[in-house]
């Protein structure tokens, strides 16, 4: 999600201009939930390719 279009409630401006301690958080929180999707989805995808290779390494062997 964007925080771009969000106003703050607290000070009135932009969520993105992060001019108050509210608007920080707020920005905070939206960019760390937007990149961690990504990464989740990185480590169990390797978990996956790891967990594959160990059964075709003891099913094959």
């Amino acid at each position: 999600m964007c925080c771009e279009h969000l106003v703050c409630a607290s000070c009135a401006h932009a969520v993105a201009d992060a001019r108050c301690p509210v608007c920080r958080s707020a920005r905070d929180r939206l960019h760390r939930h937007s990149t961690m999707q990504p990464l989740t989805l990185l480590l169990l995808m390797a978990a996956l390719f790891a967990l594959a290779t160990v059964l075709s390494l003891h099913l094959g062997g």
